[in-house]
């Protein structure tokens, strides 16, 4: 704990607007039975408040499943799996077909707020002492808690607010649901709040920075066109010497390229604790990575997987030629197979295609627990990469200057192609097809492109099975809105 912050699965209740539960696997902390945590026998020392801020990371790990079915969402990839019933509800986010009953989408529900509920437990009681550090730690959670709403939001969309102060059973039926303006207004006002007072480099490796808070805040502000907004926070992060492009696209997603100075902000994932498929958000490493890999394989690198999340054909195809991205970013397995004489099987909508950003590597003979759910691969959330690519877009869709946008564009193809034929001279709507041409490739298989494909209003004729007016939000869960009992209602169309 000394050097780099891990999450454990903590404390804090782990919750449902309807119903509040306590979270599963060890604690933190060991508790006797008679032992309750609550604002008398709490927030005491600073020693309980770096605990409490702990739990608010802590749910960061469960958003693999953001990653995954966010890149299934999208037209990168298919669902894949053994077969049509493997993980049924990805399966039907991938045609399209979910309903409110769907537990993988009451997943990311429910472990979103569980990061809100932790986050304003926090908050609740920030003001008990006063301690070295503790206006850091206030703008660590400020963050935290303004992903977790920012997931929510894109995900959901319109959703309850509470803030600084627990939900409750009941809230349910009281509480509304925030219209998608309000949410965001919170998440900008945590933002800025927390860019004031959080340090340019972490005192730990995986706590939080001002250059991430930035890096949200302009991602904030560009989904809902705030171009100016956006492209102002941005300008300000690009200045910043802590980040830059890694010369080799290909250590990023290794283990040595770990919280580089590309990595804006990364999740922390770690093999040291084994769970188990019944609480897969307890889980200490990357979950996505096994569901990811390659089904029945026996070879060089890799270990083998569950085979979900296939590359399609026309994201492969996306590649322009001469760039050094799609190696780095698609296994093509009967490549590798021949080239190598690794075995491996096929399981459902086989493409040939593998996310090889996040499949799992060979590990160590000592690596403890289920290998397919203790994959230590951390998941770099914002990459410096993004960052330009999103000011890029906010410079050009802003109409503020083509040609910021075509520095920060051209400087990623550079690094892609290696030279500087590939610069771009565009400008005007072909500039913003160039963008997103570019964001496609340079982040596929890290879970975005669904959300640009929405916020831009291209997902209609970009996903197969997309409905405008419907799709461009998921369904609240059918056992929220019933205890609810009518105080919400659900989106349209479901």
């Amino acid at each position: 704990m000394k050097n780099r912050l891990y999450s454990k699965v903590v404390f804090t209740v782990f919750i449902s607007l309807s119903a509040l539960v306590f979270s599963c696997s060890d604690d933190f902390v060991e508790l006797s039975p008679e032992y309750s945590i609550d604002s008398e026998n709490y927030f005491n020392s600073s020693d309980d408040y770096y605990n409490a801020l702990i739990a608010s990371y802590d749910m960061l790990q469960s958003t693999y499943v953001n990653v995954i079915l966010g890149e299934i969402a999208s037209n990168n990839t298919l669902c894949g799996g053994e077969s049509a019933t493997d993980v049924v509800g990805w399966q039907q986010v991938d045609d399209m077909i979910h309903t409110p009953v769907n537990s993988n989408l009451g997943d990311i529900w429910n472990w979103m707020f569980a990061g809100v509920q932790r986050c304003n437990y926090f908050m609740e009681f920030k003001d008990n002492i006063d301690f070295d550090g503790r206006e850091i730690m206030i703008g660590e959670v400020r963050f935290l808690r303004a992903y977790y709403h920012f997931e929510l939001v894109k995900w959901f969309g319109a959703i309850p607010l509470k803030i600084d102060e627990r939900y409750k059973l009941g809230d349910e039926t009281s509480i509304p649901r925030s219209p998608v303006s309000d949410v965001y207004a919170q998440i900008e006002a945590d933002l800025l709040l927390a860019i004031k007072v959080l340090p340019t480099t972490a005192s730990q490796t995986g706590r939080v920075t001002k250059g991430a808070a930035q890096a949200l805040l302009g991602k904030a502000y560009l989904f809902q066109d705030k171009f100016s907004e956006s492209a102002a926070v941005f300008d300000e992060l690009i200045m910043d010497e802590n980040y830059s492009l890694v010369s080799d696209y290909n250590t990023i997603f290794e283990a040595e390229g770990e919280n580089g100075v590309e990595s804006v902000f990364e999740v922390q994932y770690t093999d040291v604790e084994g769970a188990g498929f019944g609480c897969l958000q307890c889980s200490e490493g990357n979950v996505a990575v096994g569901f990811s890999g390659v089904r029945g394989y026996v070879g060089d690198l890799y270990t083998s997987g569950f085979s979900f999340n296939l590359p399609t054909q026309d994201a492969v195809d996306e590649f322009e030629p001469g760039d050094n991205r799609k190696d780095v970013a698609i296994l093509d397995i009967e490549a590798w197979a021949a080239e190598t004489g690794a075995e491996y099987t096929t399981g459902f909508e086989h493409t040939g295609y593998f996310n090889r950003k996040y499949i799992p590597r060979k590990r160590s003979a000592d690596a403890q627990g289920d290998l397919n759910l203790t994959n230590p691969n951390n998941y770099r959330a914002i990459r410096y990469a993004d960052v330009l690519l999103m000011a890029a877009e906010a410079n050009n869709r802003g109409g503020i200057s083509d040609t910021k946008a075509q520095k920060y564009l051209s400087q990623v193809r550079r690094r892609a192609f290696g030279d500087t034929n590939h610069d771009v001279t565009l400008t005007g709507a072909a500039l913003t097809d160039a963008i997103y041409h570019e964001r496609r490739v340079e982040l596929i298989g890290e879970g975005h492109h669904f959300f640009d494909l929405v916020r831009t209003g291209r997902a209609a004729s970009e996903i197969d099975g997309f409905v405008a007016g419907k799709n461009e939000v998921f369904p609240i869960p059918l056992e929220e809105i019933q205890f609810a009992n009518g105080n919400w209602e659900q989106n349209p169309n479901y």
